[in-house]
């Protein structure tokens, strides 16, 4: 067997776990937070966190590299989920630090000179690795990762919590919930 090389082009490898909250087992989301560890991209390497919650008050972002917040907003996010696109939010400057690992109880904390946002993963179900190619879902760029679902995620800012569980849902036949680890992230151009 020969190596292959992906002839696409890398626009980010790293990481986007997730947790996304309901109180209505899912119709709505009254929580949902996308942390990116961005090892490489153009716009070099960082940390980002997008949330949209009434614990924070609405859409926020928070960074400790702005160039990778904007590039990651103009190239990634505004296809997620398009109120993080706005280039118009304030990136709020921010350290990050994680604490844990699955099986186990996993955390991404975010802090600010003011704040500790806490996003936590446990209860995890056998984890998976998936493609979602350039087209998929009608976005012009790809993605591989590796998920590890949560059975439980939450959000606290400053030690109060976000109101709301994530809810299971199915990808590609694989059971899945709305609080994943999402590691081992590239994403490319056709």
């Amino acid at each position: 067997m020969q190596i292959k090389i992906d002839p696409r082009e890398l626009i980010m490898i790293g990481e986007n776990s997730f947790v996304r909250l309901s109180k209505d087992n899912g119709q709505t989301a009254s929580t949902r937070c996308s942390h990116w560890r961005v090892l490489w991209s153009p716009a070099g390497a960082g940390h980002a966190l997008f949330a949209d919650s009434g614990l924070v008050g609405g859409v926020r972002i928070y960074a400790d590299n702005v160039e990778v917040a904007r590039f990651l907003q103009k190239e990634i996010e505004h296809l997620l989920y398009k109120p993080f696109g706005d280039l118009a939010v304030p990136v709020i400057a921010a350290t990050f630090a994680r604490e844990g690992n699955p099986p186990g109880v996993c955390s991404e904390i975010v802090r600010t000179d003011k704040e500790e946002i806490r996003l936590t993963w446990s209860d995890f179900i056998k984890p998976f690795n998936f493609e979602a190619p350039p087209g998929f879902d009608g976005r012009p760029i790809g993605c591989q990762t590796t998920f590890f679902p949560g059975n439980v995620g939450s959000v606290s800012l400053n030690g109060r919590n976000a109101e709301g569980t994530p809810w299971r849902m199915d990808r590609a036949g694989q059971p899945c919930t709305t609080a994943c680890l999402a590691w081992c992230e590239t994403w490319f151009r056709a």
